[in-house]
């Protein structure tokens, strides 16, 4: 009994990352919450909700300072995010932009971002729609267009259905997560130059970046759902196949984010510490490692290459889906540092050694008229209803402001 309560406290917390959804009857409320794989997010119903500063007080009393994510549905199509880092729209026919914002969870501060997309939360979204009537249908797949509201783009869900209603069950496996379930494959190719600077934001393959304390740090910066700096893990002092933050000497972390401090003004962008975006990610050439996960060996020769990102201060765990997609298309834009770093090139498949697995996108780059185009990249996750259950919220927080 006793571990019974440990995970539902895990799962309250966010902590517990299985796939799953949670229901919560709030007077005038209606909310479901979704554990797409490595994320654990909430999804609203927009059609309840009574403002701004209403959805934003419940927000922070339910969930503090930590929160996973919330996510504000609307039926008429959309749906508006409010996660740790991001939020997006998802959308059917018609979209319905709405100025909720994104909520953070800090040690001691909420810091509102307005920046990026978070590829774990984006495959619960069109799943969700589809049990919320908000999306029509079709069997045995219902294509969901997905609209993010941080970058004015929309991505694509395949979600497989049955007797109207998505399919939970499945042998797909995420690599980091414990179980299977039905496959969703969410294509990207329509995120691609989020930051509004265009599939590679320098125009350049490779940048060469003065990093204080570091001297000259040569890297390649793509942008597909999230822009991303990508470097060699020799040339930042570290073999590429670090697990934790105490894997890395003492004092690498910091100047991994003096790397990303640099990253910023290749965007043009106000360096802040609490935004994510951009990312940092290090890679280096195929070796076997231990999944931290299960302690497995992961084989050389079962992953094109090993990538690591640096998210929030610290070492990811397992692999961003948004950061997958934006590696994929890395890996096959020519002389990238992943692309150099992949070796194989006869395959639109990209097999990521990270952490806790590996990690298969599918991209494809062409050249048209002399100019670098994703034609494809599209990662696969899972979703499923765990539990559902009640809510309080004092009655002050339903009056007007």
């Amino acid at each position: 009994m006793s571990e019974k309560i440990q995970i539902l406290k895990q799962i309250v917390c966010g902590i517990y990352y299985d796939p799953f959804w949670i229901h919560l009857n709030i007077p005038e409320i209606f909310a479901s919450c979704d554990g797409s794989s490595q994320t654990a997010a909430i999804l609203l119903n927009y059609f309840f909700l009574k403002g701004d500063g209403f959805q934003r007080k419940v927000q922070i009393l339910l969930f503090g300072q930590k929160c996973p994510a919330v996510l504000i549905v609307q039926a008429d199509g959309g749906v508006d995010i409010f996660l740790r880092l991001v939020r997006f729209i998802v959308a059917s026919a018609r979209i319905r932009q709405q100025p909720f914002p994104a909520v953070h969870g800090f040690t001691n501060d909420v810091y509102i971002s307005y920046s990026g997309l978070c590829g774990n939360i984006s495959s619960g979204v069109a799943p969700f729609a589809i049990e919320e009537g908000l999306v029509r249908a079709v069997e045995p797949v219902t294509n969901v267009r997905v609209y993010n509201k941080n970058t004015n783009q929309i991505f694509i869900t395949e979600v497989p259905v049955k007797d109207g209603m998505p399919v939970i069950t499945g042998d797909y496996v995420v690599p980091g997560i414990p179980g299977t379930g039905a496959k969703l494959s969410i294509d990207m190719v329509g995120t691609v130059g989020s930051a509004g600077k265009g599939l590679l934001p320098t125009s350049n393959v490779r940048d060469t970046i003065n990093v204080p304390g570091m001297g000259k740090i040569e890297g390649s910066l793509v942008d597909v759902v999230n822009p991303c700096f990508f470097v060699r893990a020799k040339d930042v002092g570290l073999r590429g196949d670090e697990m934790k933050d105490d894997d890395f000497p003492e004092g690498k972390l910091t100047q991994l984010e003096a790397i990303r401090k640099e990253v910023f003004g290749l965007l043009g962008k106000p360096y802040n510490v609490k935004d994510a975006v951009p990312f940092l990610a290090f890679v280096t050439d195929p070796i076997d490692y231990e999944n931290h996960l299960t302690h497995e060996t992961i084989k050389a020769a079962d992953v094109d290459f090993l990538s690591r990102v640096l998210f929030m201060g610290g070492i990811h765990k397992t692999y961003p889906g948004s950061i997958s997609c934006c590696t994929g298309a890395a890996a096959v834009i020519p002389s990238t540092i992943v692309y150099e770093a992949r070796k194989r090139h006869d395959s639109s498949e990209i097999l990521i050694g990270h952490p806790g697995g590996i990690v298969d996108v599918d991209a494809v780059c062409v050249k048209n008229n002399g100019k670098l185009e994703i034609k494809r990249v599209c990662y696969g996750r899972t979703a499923r209803r765990l539990m559902d259950g009640n809510c309080y919220v004092p009655n002050r927080l339903f009056k007007e402001d």
